[in-house]
């Protein structure tokens, strides 16, 4: 496994305890700010081809591009 794709999975990890955590404190500022955070890491490990463990934890309420955008 490469070091970069280590590390994408890493953000990943560490975006999605984010967001369960400002979701589980009820701050909604917190929650969206991790939200754009994970969204981006998704987006960046697969467009590159990364793959991350969708059971870890909550995704993003986003669109079909996982970008969030209309």
């Amino acid at each position: 496994m490469s070091a970069f794709a280590e590390a994408m999975r890493e953000r990943v990890r560490t975006a999605r305890a984010a967001l369960a955590e400002a979701r589980a404190a009820g701050d909604v500022y917190a929650a969206a700010v991790a939200e754009e955070e994970l969204e981006d890491a998704l987006w960046l490990a697969r467009a590159h081809g990364v793959t991350t463990d969708p059971d870890s934890a909550p995704e993003p309420d986003a669109g079909d591009d996982g970008r969030g955008g209309s």
